[in-house]
């Protein structure tokens, strides 16, 4: 397909989407107009390969999201502690995912000491930061890949603690039982694992395949914590 081709195509192919989805359910986009009610809140990497809505098997309505170079969350970035509070005080989400992924570019350019280039170097600061407060763990990694995945678990865990030390999410946690959850996409098996950081641990559910992940109705993923299953729809 030719570069100038793709916009084109995208429409198409919107538009096919648009009529099967209104074929397949008359009342899926009349619905979807009149509010949204999310359940979660997905704070995500702006890498194509990490689509929200499609790598959790959920519908358009289901998710909040924000999403930036790194999936950094920075208490004085007003963006994303816009949208937390919006998702969090209003919208009322069950559930805060901060999820990163392997093969991340920001990752790996904070491994470096070379410079990006422009206001990408201010941006990935914090993650550089994560990378000096870790040093000797993060040298000891021969493997290029593991120590960059090793980073994006990091950056994750750095990003949980700034969540849950945000003035609306803890309230949200003592007065309603809010959920805050710290995860990494492989991108090369389509999983996703729980880290462990947040408000819960680690529900053991993503890489190792375990029976906590099971495919529930129209393709959405349930996760099991604890006791009681949660479904996520």
């Amino acid at each position: 397909m030719a570069d100038e081709n793709h916009f084109l195509y995208a429409l198409s192919s919107n538009n096919a989407w648009a009529g099967y989805k209104a074929h397949q359910n008359p009342q899926f986009f009349p619905k979807l107009a009149s509010g949204q009610t999310p359940q979660i809140l997905w704070l995500g990497c702006s890498d194509s390969r990490c689509p929200e809505t499609t790598i959790l098997g959920l519908q358009p309505g289901d998710v909040f999201v924000h999403r930036n170079i790194a999936n950094i969350i920075s208490p004085t970035d007003i963006n994303t502690s816009a949208v937390i509070e919006y998702a969090v005080a209003h919208l009322k989400v069950k559930h805060i995912v901060l999820c990163g992924h392997t093969s991340c570019g920001g990752a790996f350019a904070s491994l470096g000491d070379s410079r990006v280039g422009g206001v990408l170097d201010t941006w990935l600061t914090p993650l550089k930061a994560v990378r000096m407060a870790h040093l000797d763990e993060l040298n000891a990694i021969r493997d290029d890949k593991a120590r960059a995945t090793r980073i994006a678990e990091l950056n994750v865990e750095a990003g949980v603690k700034v969540l849950l030390a945000n003035f609306t999410v803890q309230d949200a946690i003592e007065e309603r039982g809010l959920e805050v959850h710290g995860c990494l996409f492989d991108i090369a098996s389509g999983r996703i694992r729980d880290l462990g950081y947040g408000t819960k641990g680690g529900h053991g559910f993503g890489l190792d395949g375990s029976e906590d992940v099971v495919r529930g109705k129209h393709a959405q993923l349930v996760f099991r914590g604890g006791n009681a299953s949660m479904a996520i729809r």
